[in-house]
């Protein structure tokens, strides 16, 4: 398996990687690719007849052609490694989850890009005695910008001969490579939101935190690690952080992401003469700040202070992660892929405000 998920991309001019490609010709429905070996031998697909998607009588089981390999329970149980492996990896996406910053794609296997656009202002009041007087009468202008939707994918095999042998002495699937797969996966999608990535196709370009065009940039004297630094001067620094959002109009609410090299030092008191609060309770009574986390994508040296509203960060999100088996056509080989479509998006508006404020130091 390749130490790195692989991720294909779709946009207005084609679609690049193996995956995109099939997708974007509509060749790919996931609810066909988890297809399974039924009581009598032959293979179905569960498909949604619509109603409420709770339920289980809306689903029905459909006769395929398609070559099934696992049995429904075996599919649950590659399933079940999927939640618990994914949210341990996913701070700042998960972040964007619970506060309900996403956009849900309605067709991710028919959109190739995602387009948007920002707004200028327009229109100014004016004072007159009479309330005559006409005032400004400008229009708002509106500009389009291009976000590639990306499939990320790990690939993952499952040995014929342990799936024979788990079936006739009932032990356990070994779920080992689908949860490596997870891992990767959330990796890919961790690094998109942190770390140097920048992707362009399609007329868009994938930002993280740390390369966004519009985002505040600010630099700190004292690094937060050095044996000398104090409690005060990282606090004075997180406040310097806040005030670059505020002078971009952005107000809040906020979270401070820090690297791993800071996770300790956060647990440290502020103040060698009284002790009652470490750094990260100072830190967290900064009007406005909701959490410190520590994300582990992020390299060392670099703090990050970001707004928590849609217009300035939204995970766009068209297929979540899940298991599917995929079908190398001429080779007669079954593999098996976690797959997601899913990618974060970096906003500001016409006039580049923006509500990300990124610190190195000197």
């Amino acid at each position: 398996m390749n130490n790195e998920a692989i991720m294909d991309v779709m946009g207005r001019e084609g679609s690049q990687g193996e995956v995109a490609q099939l997708i974007s010709q509509g060749r790919i429905d996931p609810g066909a690719m988890r297809p399974w070996v039924g009581k009598d031998g032959k293979s179905y697909v569960t498909t949604f007849a619509g109603g409420d998607a709770k339920k289980p009588e809306n689903y029905k089981s459909v006769p395929i052609n398609t070559n099934a390999t696992l049995r429904p329970y075996e599919w649950r149980q590659l399933d079940e490694v999927l939640v618990p492996i994914s949210e341990s990896r996913l701070n700042g996406i998960k972040d964007l989850i619970s506060r309900g910053l996403v956009y849900n794609l309605g067709n991710a296997m028919g959109t190739t890009v995602l387009e948007w656009h920002d707004v200028s202002d327009a229109l100014e009041a004016v004072m007159t005695m009479d309330g005559v007087t006409r005032g400004l009468n400008d229009r708002q202008e509106f500009t389009a910008h291009y976000l590639p939707i990306p499939i990320i994918h790990a690939d993952y095999e499952i040995n014929s001969r342990a799936l024979a042998a788990s079936r006739s002495l009932g032990n356990p699937l070994d779920t080992s490579m689908a949860e490596r797969a997870v891992r990767k996966v959330a990796d890919k999608l961790e690094k998109m939101l942190f770390t140097d990535l920048t992707y362009s196709f399609g007329g868009g370009t994938i930002y993280s935190y740390t390369n966004y065009t519009y985002r505040n940039t600010v630099t700190l004297d004292t690094h937060w690690d050095h044996s000398g630094v104090t409690g005060k001067q990282i606090v004075d620094g997180v406040r310097e952080m806040k005030q670059a959002s505020i002078a971009d109009y952005h107000f809040g609410p906020w979270v401070l992401y820090i690297p791993l090299g800071y996770e300790t030092v956060m647990d440290q008191d502020y103040s060698d003469s009284k002790g009652s609060n470490t750094i990260r309770e100072r830190i967290l009574q900064i009007s406005g700040i909701q959490d410190v986390k520590v994300v582990d994508t992020l390299t060392a040296d670099n703090v990050l202070l970001v707004q928590m509203t849609s217009d300035v960060v939204r995970l766009v999100q068209g297929l979540g992660i899940q298991n599917v088996q995929w079908e190398v056509e001429g080779k007669f080989i079954t593999k098996y892929k976690v797959l997601t479509i899913a990618v974060p998006q970096l906003r500001s508006d016409a006039e580049n405000h923006c509500g990300i404020v990124h610190a190195s130091f000197a």
